[in-house]
């Protein structure tokens, strides 16, 4: 038995064979089949090659299917222009500025198709004075578009005609051993893009990885750069991060690596305080829930959930300073949004949505009169009355609340009247209608005689 195990092992990788310096993984090593890519990405692999050009599937999915994952989508890697492919597939569209891809359209599908890139040397590198790379958007061949990619794992191509998996950089068997490993010398890379070290945590996070430790060290002393990076990239990234079904996992692996601090504003501070801490948890938790469960998820939401008990803090603040309760609480929000567009700036879209939220939440304490049945006419009801249950479980809010508003919103007419509380809410004075007797007298107008 040792001696068939010996061979099955040490044969398979004998019949491996290299390429310069690419190693050739067969079908018979790897056992991922074409089977596993989706039909849009075999025909457009499919139809690169004969037309003459290279073309594999590259990067996640094929890290995907050597850990048994189901890849979100399929993205090619070519030799061809973005011209070329355009003129081989009919239904294409070049799109990009600084570097032009290609999305090649199937039906419901579409598949994004790149040119082979390079990295530029460091001579020739458009760089700033921290080192991030400004321009790195010219073509090159295979090797050097391998070499140019973040980690091994993600450095892999896939030619589903042959079955062959294309490794450059030993990624095959990182994956084998869950190791996450940085392409080239980790602080040179993290330099040239600091959001390569929130890709690292969340990768890692969500595979399940583990980091190699000189991809880890340069971290902690390397944080400082995400200031540098464009808005648009970083909240890109913090969403890809909470929204990867591994919400928790990764912002535990922020605080391990003092990452945290500067991504949302005082975030360190909530995940240090009880309520605030469980809250965004329980918040996180939810939304890694939905996402295995593949339904909807709403970023508005998870922000507001993140930033909450920051808008509850300074609410409280300018209350104790005099404020009436509902000016207060939009000054608050205002605040609290304001401090967030200077290192993270969430869309304008997600403010009014979660300004709903967090304004919904004191009307759920009031369950007298007529109030009850209007707060259920929101359209954002049902958002809040989760946001609600959140601050339920967390013990914010007290628990018998969120139970009355879950069956008020089902009961009958006449169940909900008999739930409704006293409205001891005081009552706007009307003005009385003068009557027309005390009504003021039109002024009469005096008509003179002529003389």
């Amino acid at each position: 038995m040792i001696k068939k195990l010996f061979k099955r092992v040490f044969g398979k990788a004998a019949r491996t064979k290299m390429e310069g310096r690419c190693h050739i993984i067969p079908f018979e090593v790897h056992g991922v089949s074409r089977d596993g890519i989706s039909p849009a990405a075999r025909r457009v692999t499919g139809g690169l090659q004969a037309a003459g050009y290279k073309a594999f599937v590259v990067g996640g999915a094929v890290r995907d299917l050597l850990l048994e994952r189901h890849p979100k989508d399929f993205d090619i890697a070519t030799d061809a222009t973005p011209e070329d492919v355009r003129r081989v597939f009919r239904r294409s569209r070049i799109i990009g500025r600084r570097f032009r891809l290609v999305h090649v359209m199937f039906g419901e599908e579409t598949v994004e198709t790149s040119t082979f890139r390079r990295m530029i040397e460091a001579e020739d590198a458009q760089t700033d004075e921290h080192g991030r790379l400004l321009r790195d958007n010219e073509f090159g061949d295979q090797e050097q578009d391998a070499a140019r990619r973040d980690f091994t794992a993600n450095a892999l191509f896939y030619d589903p005609a042959s079955q062959e998996i294309y490794d450059y950089h030993n990624g095959y068997a990182d994956i084998r051993a869950n190791t996450l490993r940085m392409i080239g010398d980790p602080a040179v890379r993290y330099r040239e893009d600091p959001v390569r070290m929130l890709r690292a945590v969340r990768l890692s996070a969500k595979l399940g990885m583990r980091l190699d430790a000189a991809t880890a060290a340069p971290i902690a002393g390397m944080k400082e750069l995400l200031g540098n990076v464009p808005q648009a990239r970083l909240l890109d990234e913090m969403l890809k991060l909470l929204l990867s079904g591994h919400a928790v996992e990764c912002v535990k692996k922020l605080r391990a690596m003092d990452l945290h601090h500067g991504l949302l504003p005082m975030l360190d501070v909530i995940l240090e305080q009880p309520l605030g801490e469980k809250f965004v948890m329980l918040a996180l938790e939810n939304t890694d829930q939905r996402i295995r469960e593949e339904k909807s998820t709403s970023p508005a939401f998870l922000f507001a959930a993140l930033l909450w008990h920051e808008v509850l803090a300074d609410w409280k603040k300018l209350q104790d300073a005099g404020e009436k309760p509902v000016a207060a609480l939009h000054k608050a929000m205002d605040d609290v949004l304001g401090r967030q567009q200077v290192q993270l700036a969430i869309p304008r879209r997600y403010d009014a949505i979660m300004k709903e939220l967090w304004l919904l939440q004191p009307r759920f304490e009031q369950r007298g009169g007529q109030r009850p049945i209007r707060l259920l006419a929101q359209p954002r009801f049902r958002a809040a009355y989760d946001f609600l249950l959140l601050r339920c479980e967390s013990g914010e809010a007290n628990e018998e609340l969120g139970l009355w508003w879950d069956e008020f919103q089902d009961a009958s007419e006449q169940r909900r009247a008999e739930m409704l509380l006293p409205d001891e809410a005081p009552k706007k004075r009307r003005r009385r209608k003068k009557s027309s007797a005390e009504a003021k007298p039109e002024a009469v107008q005096i008509v003179l005689p002529i003389e």
